[in-house]
């Protein structure tokens, strides 16, 4: 029911305000998105101005929007007052536990209301967060705490009930808080509700103040763990300040869409959001969570992704604005039940994390009557560097977007000294202060992704003369499904550990839905068997669901090498490729 039959076009006179006129205008003395600089780690660095000096601030600010819904989530509404209330007697309560500055607490929950609290109150207590991929195996989430050295773990049920309520892997643990449980509790674990009861009563927790702890913009506050090429996953040390800073980059990129057409900016007003990606993402937690919080956005959260009950939360809710992968956006404009829902309240529809068709951008436009928006950022940046919307997108389908005034962009040779002009293709490198820390305990990863400020992306791009940024291809070994990233290696070492495999390799196919997934090529050792689905049963036992391959080959040698020994994927590619495509 929403669309436009004319279609989006860029206007013949596009821009109306070029790109540095547009950021003169904003960020000039005075204006919301005023820049100062300051010195981070020995590098002097650009910064807003007027973003929150650390999460606690942003906390106390969110609570301002008193009644207004934070989040929904099936029949369960909690308005920012409950919010905050829920994650000040959650903080006073991990006090209690004993949980001090600088330690870790890892969070492992699907999307659901309890997870921003847990989040904030981990903050807040001047603690590490340490946000788990929820899809993790057992032996993955037992890395993760480990690794972290977090002293407490906060888990939903589904996490505690994979884990068999076993905690023994994890022997540096001493509490573990466990929401929803249904079966009695024992040892180490509790109920979250113990503590702050059922998100429904949040309304009614009393009065607590925020724990009383210094925190400055650049102390640690997040470990997002991210793979490496190395198959191990590494932690990315965020701070307060990487988190802040996404507040206003969004709403700088939006105010600049309106330059851009000739129009002034509106003034600015809380949202709707269907959030479809998981919290533990730095899309969702940094680019997403942290700008509700600063705007009043109520966030709609969702079970699992459904493209039929998404239709149905947007038209019930009025959803506003949506995203996150482009498989989000084809799903939902190829729903066979889309004509039925009424989905003209949507006015935005962004993503970023995985590759997008030109096509997208447009048919956005033209069935739901939204603009599209695009991104690039990654685990290492804490989210948003780029952004784009409208019409900047329409006209450059294929990038995306400029970086935020904040952020600086270089396209490097493989000497990693040598700057490549416009146009030309090279490793990007970014800096800005949403770049992390670093890695955490891991200084010789650190020295190689973290030169002076800048952190070498892996990606091949170009950038043009107005600063766009498009992303060619990408250097590291590693396969994006539907957002979700895939290090070939990691997958690769749980198939040579198959007593049957001497060789193997995984490698991305395309898929209309996804992207790419995961495919593999085996070499098995003489006399030795084993069957496709024997090979994917053994890395579903060990790994996560969505790195297993979704097609095993079987090569009768030993796969395709160059002289120095790296097996050419290219080639193997071609095993996957359609008929009459090879």
């Amino acid at each position: 029911m929403a669309g436009s039959e004319a279609g989006m076009t860029v206007p013949a006179d596009w821009p109306r305000m070029s790109m540095a006129a547009v950021r003169g205008a904003l960020t000039a003395p005075g204006q919301p998105f005023e820049m100062d600089q300051v010195t981070i780690d020995g590098i002097a660095t650009r910064v807003w101005k007027n973003a929150p000096a650390n999460l606690t601030q942003l906390i106390a600010l969110s609570r301002t929007h008193g009644d207004r819904l934070a989040t929904i989530h099936e029949d369960q509404r909690v308005t920012y007052e409950a919010q905050y209330r829920a994650i000040a007697t959650l903080a006073a309560e991990l006090r209690a536990m004993g949980v001090a500055k600088g330690d870790r607490v890892a969070l492992a929950m699907r999307n659901m209301p309890e997870w921003p609290v847990a989040f904030f109150a981990i903050v807040a207590t001047g603690a590490i967060c340490v946000p788990l991929n929820a899809w993790w195996s057992p032996q993955e989430l037992a890395f993760g705490v480990n690794d972290s050295g977090a002293r407490v773990l906060i888990v939903d049920r589904q996490r505690h009930d994979r884990l068999d309520g076993d905690y023994r892997a994890m022997p540096g643990l001493e509490a573990v808080l466990v929401a929803r449980a249904r079966v009695p509790l024992s040892g180490i674990c509790r109920r979250l509700e113990d503590a702050i009861g059922d998100c429904s009563g949040y309304a009614s927790l009393p009065e607590v103040a925020l724990p009383a702890v210094e925190i400055l913009p650049d102390d640690a506050a997040t470990i997002f763990y991210t793979s490496g090429t190395t198959g191990r996953p590494k932690g990315a040390l965020g701070t307060h300040r990487n988190l802040s800073t996404n507040i206003l980059s969004a709403a700088y990129v939006a105010a600049r869409s309106y330059l851009r057409r000739g129009e002034m900016p509106p003034e600015p007003e809380p949202k709707v959001g269907l959030l479809v990606i998981p919290f533990f993402h730095v899309t969702a937690c940094s680019a997403s969570l942290m700008g509700a919080l600063a705007g009043g956005t109520t966030l709609v959260l969702m079970r699992k992704w459904d493209a039929g009950e998404a239709l149905a939360l947007i038209e019930r809710e009025r959803v506003q604005v949506t995203g996150g992968v482009p498989t989000i956006a084809w799903q939902l404009l190829e729903h066979p039940d889309r004509e039925k829902y009424d989905l003209s309240s949507l006015e935005v529809v962004q993503y970023g994390g995985a590759p997008s068709a030109p096509d997208l951008v447009k048919r956005i436009f033209d069935v739901f009557g939204a603009l599209p928006g695009n991104g690039w950022g990654m685990t290492e940046t804490m989210a948003t560097v780029t952004q784009h919307v409208g019409e900047d997108y329409l006209a450059r389908p294929t990038s995306c977007g400029a970086p935020v005034p904040v952020a600086d962009l270089k396209i490097m040779a493989d000497d990693g000294v040598t700057e490549r002009p416009v146009g030309e293709v090279g490793e990007l490198w970014a800096r800005g202060p949403m770049i992390v820390r670093g890695y955490w305990n891991a200084p010789e990863e650190t020295a190689k992704t973290f030169v002076d400020g800048w952190v070498r992306t892996g990606d091949l791009a170009r950038l043009d003369e107005e600063g766009f940024c498009t992303i060619v291809d990408r250097a590291k070994d590693i396969i994006i499904r539907g957002g979700e990233n895939i290090y070939s290696i990691e997958v690769e070492d749980v198939l040579y550990a198959h007593p049957s495999v001497t060789d193997a390799a995984l490698v991305g196919v395309p898929d209309p839905a996804l992207g790419e997934v995961p495919a593999a090529v085996v070499h098995l050792c003489p006399g030795c068997e084993a069957s496709e689905a024997e090979l994917q049963a053994f890395v579903r036992a060990r790994l996560a669901a969505f790195k297993v391959p979704v097609a095993v080959r079987f090569s009768d040698t030993v796969l395709p090498r160059n002289a120095n020994g790296k097996i050419l994927k290219s080639e193997l590619r071609q095993m996957f490729a359609a008929p009459g495509k090879a």
